[in-house]
């Protein structure tokens, strides 16, 4: 849309109104040393001198490059038909008002995504999504607080995402938030070590299946443990994942977590994304956001709601159970319709073969002279490799030539300067990998 500046007319009504006589004297408030002389600026350009101009910048974009990295956002394929169906203008353009009833159309694709949710995490309830992983485990965090009233105490593993935890770290500095933070040992969630830290203080512990580094875990003993301490137990997941590992369901957690991107979400230099949250019937008035019900009207048709809008900042303010008020509906929607296109045999193959490729992968990449594995307990699509060197020095070589061979840990983690995280989707090719590993070995010589 072009843009189209105020007449001289117009401004002069304006300044009029606000009972100024000026633009100087509209902003006399700002210091003059501060008041810039001249921005400066080019001439415009016609839309197709810019369109020209935006075509140039993109050519100098490398896209033809094969990449293994994840450490939580993971390259998978998206059916074309998930960009169609999001793109008609009823759900593109949709949007959900305070008399939500009148968006029918809205609220059932909202409710249909909740229950989607619902039964790949088994657990009772969801809502309506939250903005993306991080803030979702936040949001699970505060809702261990409000449900032990007065226990400060929370209890996270260090092989979380350590992108999660500089997050949490952030939005915990002033709420007056006790954070223990418990070492991770080689790679491996220390499930003893969180046992021993969550006692009678604690409001909620959080781990992440499979961790930072690739490495799944059964959480059954520590969410039980939770529970005995009456703590609200947290568990993060990779989405793509619960088709064939055990669910926090399964595990007996109180709450359940994901950052959705693996979900039919594209990469997109790192969003928007989507989080998603799920939780146990007694721990539901304690969930942010916005739910969707299901009901009847007085002629026994079908309905949708949104119910339980008491714990909401639209109607309790300060007294809600969060400040956040609203959802990622239309990234809800791409996660659903690709859900549904795939179907649960489709999750569960697409699964598979990450699984597979990656087991292929460490294998390969194993076999090289002075690489090894840095974590050895089960893992699905991820893992950690220790390197001869600076894992730093093999990113920056091998993605000269055209592969990114994954993410280096030591950029999180203090001591793991030659540990490389690789991370394999269905989009590869054991060819692929054979040319990686070629590059590595190489350049190991």
């Amino acid at each position: 849309m072009p843009y189209v500046p105020h007449t001289e007319e117009e401004t002069k009504q304006m300044l009029k109104t606000v009972g100024v006589t000026s633009m100087d004297e509209l902003f006399a408030d700002i210091p003059p040393e501060l008041r810039p002389k001249s921005f400066d600026l080019p001439k415009g350009l016609s839309e197709m001198e810019v369109m020209a101009r935006m075509e140039r910048l993109a050519a100098r974009n490398k896209v033809d490059v094969v990449s293994f990295l994840g450490a939580g956002f993971y390259d998978h394929h998206i059916p074309a038909a998930v960009d169609a169906l999001i793109s008609r203008g009823e759900f593109y353009t949709a949007y959900t008002p305070y008399q939500p009833e009148a968006s029918q159309g809205t609220l059932q694709a909202i409710f249909e995504f909740q229950t989607a949710i619902c039964r790949l995490l088994d657990m009772d309830c969801t809502n309506a999504s939250v903005y993306d992983g991080g803030s979702a485990i936040f949001e699970a965090m505060m809702m261990g607080v409000r449900a032990s009233k007065k226990r400060r105490k929370l209890v996270i593993s260090e092989a979380l995402s350590p992108i999660y935890r500089i997050m949490l770290s952030s939005y915990t500095s002033n709420l007056n938030l006790e954070l223990v933070t418990v070492p991770h040992k080689q790679g491996q969630t220390d499930i003893k070590g969180l046992m021993d830290a969550v006692d009678t203080d604690t409001a909620a512990v959080v781990v992440q299946n499979p961790n930072f580094f690739g490495q799944v875990n059964d959480f059954t003993k520590l969410c039980d443990h939770a529970r005995s301490v009456k703590a609200t137990s947290v568990v993060s997941v990779y989405p793509l994942m619960q088709s064939v590992l055990k669910t926090p369901g399964e595990m007996g957690a109180d709450v359940a977590v994901a950052e959705a991107q693996s979900l039919g979400q594209p990469l997109s230099f790192g969003g928007p994304y989507l989080g998603i949250m799920a939780c146990t019937k007694k721990m539901v008035r304690q969930l942010p956001g916005r739910i969707v019900g299901r009901t009847v009207d007085s002629q026994d048709r079908t309905g949708y709601v949104l119910t339980l809008q008491a714990r909401e900042q639209h109607i309790r303010r300060q007294k809600a159970t969060s400040n956040i008020c609203s959802n990622q509906a239309l990234c809800a929607l791409r996660t659903l319709v690709h859900m549904s296109l795939l179907g649960p045999g489709g999750l569960e193959q697409t699964a598979a073969r990450c699984m597979e490729l990656a087991h292929f992968a460490a294998k390969r990449l194993t076999a090289i002279p002075g690489v090894e594995m840095y974590s050895e307990g089960p893992f699905c699509n991820e893992f950690a490799l220790k390197l001869p060197v600076s894992a730093y020095d093999v990113v920056d070589a091998l993605t000269e030539r055209g592969y990114v061979p994954g993410f280096p840990l030591g950029r999180y983690y203090d001591g793991l300067e030659n540990c490389l995280l690789v991370a394999c989707t269905e989009k590869h090719t054991r060819e692929d990998i054979g040319i990686m590993a070629e590059m590595l070995g190489g350049l190991l010589k």
